[in-house]
């Protein structure tokens, strides 16, 4: 927050200098300087800086002067004299404009209590709170998977595959893992008459038994007893670097889905899982007000 401040001590700023010219202060390298937030559409060092203005603006300490840009006020030019340390969200509780927008966040239920986190800015919180829970619910609908019966579980792959976009409709895939099934427990027809076809592989397996490069010929194999040259390989397991070496060395395209990322798509397709809530995040529009 301190540099943020002092940046402005000669006159207005533009946010995406001072970012700029903050990058160049604290020597960042080429993979901090990159480094996104979960979200993809900013920097982590960006969103910190825009934070520390944002905080310092309600403090009183800085303005906007119109869009994108800030100066200091006479109270931030005090502080500065005065060279707190450290300038942080705890010091500025010490100012009633900044009490007040902490009361204005827990009138509205919102988490007050990130405005003095150590742990990062309130995006940074919230990312990391989303990520906790998602990798919790990744983990609990692989228990299950692995406790289903096997027949259930090849159905959950081929549903699985028909939601991310696989074969024709919804009624393109079925299971056929049975006895004489040839090393396969599912197809999907990726169009309607079936002359192009995906086979699937569904390994409901302990996390410590590794899907070794034996599993990964025989499966090869049977598609080409079939005749089709596209598979997909599943497992609630991993695969070892061995099998994903025959994998690629072998004529057929065949996929290999280990058990996180198996978690992942049943995620982001809502496979066994469902949406509890959704939270939307706005941001101020300042070309509404010029």
């Amino acid at each position: 927050m301190k540099p943020v401040l002092r940046s402005a001590i000669a006159g207005e700023r533009k946010i995406s200098d001072v970012v700029e010219e903050l990058d160049q202060l604290f020597s960042l390298t080429e993979s901090e300087r990159a480094e996104l937030l979960p979200s993809g559409k900013q920097t982590r060092f960006a969103n910190r800086v825009h934070w520390a203005r944002s905080y310092l603006k309600q403090a009183g300490l800085l303005r906007n002067t119109r869009r994108g840009y800030f100066e200091i006020t006479a109270k931030g030019a005090e502080v500065l004299t005065e060279d707190p340390d450290p300038l942080n969200a705890a010091y500025l509780t010490k100012f009633a404009s900044f009490q007040d927008f902490q009361a204005r966040g827990a009138e509205t239920k919102s988490a007050a209590p990130l405005l003095t986190s150590q742990e990062g800015t309130p995006d940074e919180v919230l990312n990391a709170a989303y990520n906790e829970i998602k990798s919790a619910l990744a983990e609990e609908l692989l228990s299950k998977l692995r406790e289903s019966d096997p027949a259930f579980f090849e159905d959950i792959i081929v549903r699985l595959l028909i939601k991310m976009g696989y074969g024709y409709d919804a009624t393109a895939g079925r299971v056929i893992g049975q006895s004489g099934d040839d090393g396969v427990d599912g197809v999907i027809n990726l169009d309607q008459l079936g002359v192009d076809q995906v086979y699937v592989q569904a390994k409901r397996y302990a996390q410590q038994n590794v899907i070794g490069s034996g599993a990964l010929r025989d499966f090869y194999g049977a598609l080409g007893m079939k005749d089709v040259t596209k598979g997909i390989f599943v497992t609630t397991s991993t695969f070892s670097s061995s099998a994903r070496q025959t994998a690629e060395k072998l004529g057929a395209r065949i996929v290999l889905v280990d058990g996180a990322q198996l978690a992942r798509l049943m995620i982001n397709h809502e496979v066994g899982c469902r949406v509890k809530r959704t939270y939307t995040i706005a941001e101020l529009d300042e070309s509404f007000f010029e």
